[in-house]
């Protein structure tokens, strides 16, 4: 890995923060460009500065004053309403590309960002690669493991997963019993979970009889340096809550945000967490319907 300052994108939520600490355990600086109104008050901690998402010159600007060659995105932007959006001279010339990448979906907007960043002479680096501790492991990670219906759940749910993907949709889908209760859209995981906990119990499972896996897997059609799934202990609550079994998550295609903590939740909670192997389970899928 580089030694040279490694600039982050931050956003909302515990990943930028979990990013910052694994570099600074590592010994390599960092420059943390916290998004206004999003990123977290503990990046304050570290070197950096504030910008609103329009100001894209003065953020390029600051991320090469503190000799940054390498920039990562971290952390949850909701998309903006772009009428008022406050715009610098940089934001205000790549407009017309932001606008017509944004009706065309979520990545295409993200490799729009990746692109100018790139133009600007940064190397955009995936998250897993800036902090290979938080990339997802393969099996299971705690005390439980997934029985032959969750299996099947999750092969399933990989199969939906990656079928909507090639659309720009869904990074997570939740199944149970072989039925499709939710797939995630706009709205993030945790409100996802939310509606599944809403629904009968005849269809999902409760919290004395666990049935049923949230799963995330990346999009076949997504730059994997940006906007991984992840997982963290809210993903935990937000699946026990519903009533489910466990969560699967693509083995070193997702993000476990302190999977310490994740593993000692889940366990507590007797729900599985489960790295699952995307090829073994793509190829299973194809051959079934032969």
């Amino acid at each position: 890995m580089s030694r040279g300052a490694l600039g982050i994108i931050a956003g909302s939520g515990d990943l930028p923060v979990r990013i910052a600490q694994d570099c600074a355990r590592a010994g390599r600086p960092v420059f943390v460009a916290r998004l206004t109104g999003l990123a977290d008050p503990a990046l304050a901690a570290f070197p950096g500065g504030e910008f609103g998402l329009g100001e894209m010159g003065a953020r390029f600007k600051a991320l090469k004053a503190a000799g940054c060659a390498e920039v990562v995105f971290a952390g949850v932007v909701k998309r903006p309403d772009f009428k008022s959006l406050k715009l610098d001279t940089r934001a205000a010339l790549m407009l017309p590309k932001v606008l017509a990448a944004a009706k065309q979906g979520d990545d295409a907007l993200l490799r729009v960002l990746v692109e100018e960043c790139e133009k600007e002479g940064f190397r955009v680096r995936g998250a897993d690669e800036v902090a290979r501790s938080l990339a997802a492991r393969s099996g299971p990670l705690g005390a439980h493991s997934p029985d032959a219906g969750a299996l099947a759940d999750i092969a399933k749910a990989a199969a939906v997963a990656a079928a909507l993907g090639q659309w720009d949709v869904a990074q997570g889908c939740v199944v149970c019993d072989g039925l499709v209760l939710a797939i995630e859209a706009a709205e993030g995981t945790d409100a996802m979970l939310a509606r599944v906990a809403g629904l009968p119990e005849a269809i999902r499972g409760a919290p004395d009889a666990r049935r049923g896996v949230l799963l995330k897997r990346a999009k076949p059609i997504q730059d994997r340096r940006i906007d991984l799934p992840t997982i963290g202990l809210a993903t935990i609550e937000g699946a026990a809550r519903a009533g489910l079994a466990g969560v699967a998550v693509e083995a070193g295609g997702a993000l476990v945000v302190d999977e310490a903590a994740v593993i000692a939740r889940a366990d507590a909670l007797g729900l599985f967490v489960y790295g699952f192997d995307p090829h073994a389970l793509d190829a299973g899928s194809s051959g079934s319907g032969a």
